[in-house]
């Protein structure tokens, strides 16, 4: 028997019409470079979006062609979301935070015909033209309003033509929308190719109430960058929904953050826990009050949640959301909810499940692996690599053969993630592979030192690598960042770690900074700390 449902191909173009039909007086808020606040609605982030794609057409781009974007978050950057696929093209966000470079490596790899480039970004691109083969044709949004450099076109005059008559092409649901490029911390970048139906389906179940829970009454601040997997989908997501978005620009400080919060009355946002760490610190440094919105729901991703950051915003009835993913699952594929039967738990074991991974979304399986590929129990005890797929998970890279460092015969994506997967299904990241430390033949975890770690009132931030030891090999070393004005020692810390961590677990060697350096997308850059203290020599007890 065959389904006589109708083939309706998935495409973002459906998610654009039916915001403008149904939602068309949402606002968009962007905050400018100078921090003055523009304001538009979905009535006319369809306009320009569909002025764009026209534009595209007319500019000769061609179906399966990459355009790319350097450009801070805001109302023009959802535009070329909308539009660029609307063109049949691939949208392709450029990480401003790059080298050089490694911009010009991706943007030569992509091929990008065109690019849309923020004004204010125009001093990285004038970096990236000479070290590239073929220079895409560039477009610049202008914030300042100043006339631009000669050789670049405007971008608003660039959309003008009307486009009331303009008609999406054709196109299968499996063809490219957009792409992202990994981080290229163990080589080159590599191009993860997303599909219409693949950001269709992620938005649709991303938006599930045991998910992210967005819905069109939603005032969401969307820091997390959308130049980095997609902004985690949710401007696509908030679209097909009708939630008002607001987006910080360039702007990343605590108080710019909450002032949005606060002055657009945010029921939801997201950003890496980093981002989480600055706010917190200006809440507590008590300045002033901020009047939030009670029990706003904070989407963290990108690391791992200390325990500690989640009890310190519930105190200001702020609710942290973890969730786990990469650039190769779109990036959803796992995400902290209470199931009913643990709902009456007592609170440390609650506190403890909203510190993990959360649960597999729909749609995504996981798994984790021994060293021989055998399928490891779910009893929160086995450790091993953790691997996922799913419809909006990556089964290659772009203009690459299938890497078997990557994935799996039978067909699933290795993560690079050390993970135990418990019996009630909760995922718990113990390490990235590269940051496991091997101490006398144990292994000991970075991500649970870092967190623990963090819980001390005296510390902002904390990373763990591995360093030199004369008999073990390697030791751990706790590199911290003290809060303004607090001090914490050595002995301190490893009082508060022995309760928790067999003794060879903790750390003997602990050295303070005054910043930890990062990566393009906000985590802890832990190459450069293992650079930085290569010559370092335990000084733990032989």
């Amino acid at each position: 028997m065959r389904s006589t449902m109708m083939q309706t191909p998935l495409s973002l173009n459906q998610l654009l019409e039916h915001a403008n039909a149904l939602h068309s007086s949402r606002e968009v808020v962007s905050r400018r470079p100078d921090k003055s606040l523009h304001r538009c609605n979905y009535a006319a982030v369809y306009k320009r979006s569909r002025q764009l794609a026209q534009a595209l057409a007319r500019a000769g781009i061609q179906r399966g062609d990459a355009v790319g974007t350097l450009m801070w978050n805001h109302w023009a950057h959802l535009e070329a979301y909308f539009g660029i696929p609307a063109a049949g093209a691939v949208l392709h966000t450029l990480n401003l935070r790059l080298s050089p470079e490694d911009l010009a490596y991706i943007i030569g790899d992509a091929d990008d015909q065109m690019v849309l480039i923020d004004d204010v970004l125009l001093p990285i691109w004038d970096k990236v033209k000479p070290l590239l083969a073929k220079v895409p044709r560039a477009i610049v949004f202008g914030f300042s309003g100043t006339p631009l450099p000669a050789g670049y076109e405007n971008y608003d005059d660039f959309i003008a033509a009307d486009a009331g008559g303009y008609r999406y092409p054709e196109q299968d649901e499996n063809e490219a929308m957009g792409m992202c490029y990994t981080s290229g911390t163990t080589g080159r970048p590599k191009g993860v190719v997303y599909s219409h139906r693949s950001m269709v389906l992620h938005s649709i179940v991303g938006s599930l109430p045991d998910v992210l829970g967005t819905c069109s009454r939603d005032n969401i601040l969307v820091i997390t960058p959308m130049f980095h997997a997609n902004a985690w989908a949710m401007p696509f997501a908030a679209v097909m929904l009708g939630a008002k978005q607001v987006f910080p620009g360039p702007h990343m400080g605590g108080e710019d953050l909450l002032d949005l919060m606060e002055r657009e009355r945010i029921t939801m946002s997201l950003g890496v826990p980093t981002v989480w760490l600055m706010v917190l610190q200006t809440l507590q440094a008590g300045k002033r009050t901020w009047n939030l919105v009670k029990g706003m729901r904070m989407t963290v991703g990108g690391a791992a949640v200390p325990r500690s950051l989640i009890e310190a915003f519930d105190k200001y009835d702020l609710f942290i959301k973890q969730g786990w993913g990469m650039t190769e699952t779109s990036p959803l594929g796992s995400i902290t909810s209470i199931k009913p039967s643990l709902i009456d738990a007592p609170a440390d074991t609650l506190y403890n499940i909203r510190a993990r991974a959360g649960l597999p979304v729909p749609l995504v399986e996981l798994r984790i692996v021994d060293d021989q590929g055998r399928d490891l129990p779910w009893d929160g005890v086995a450790t091993g690599e953790l691997q996922c797929r799913g419809p909006w998970v990556a089964g290659g890279y772009h203009k690459q053969p299938t890497d078997p460092e990557k994935f799996t015969a039978d067909g699933w994506l290795r993560t690079g993630d050390v993970a135990t997967i418990d019996a009630e299904g909760y995922l718990r990241i113990a390490d990235r592979t590269k940051d496991l430390i091997k101490s006398g033949g144990e292994w000991i975890s970075s991500v649970d030192l870092e967190n623990a770690i963090m819980g001390h009132p005296a510390v902002a931030e904390a990373a763990v690598i591995a360093v030199r030891h004369p008999k073990w090999d390697e030791r751990p070393l706790a590199v911290v960042v003290k809060k303004p004005g607090q001090e914490v020692t050595p002995q301190q810390l490893r009082e508060l770690l022995l309760p928790h961590f067999a003794k060879w677990q903790v750390p003997d060697d602990f050295a303070f900074i005054e910043a930890l350096p990062r990566t393009s997308t906000g985590k802890f850059m832990k190459t450069k700390l293992r650079q930085d203290f290569k010559d370092w020599v335990s000084k733990t007890p032989a």
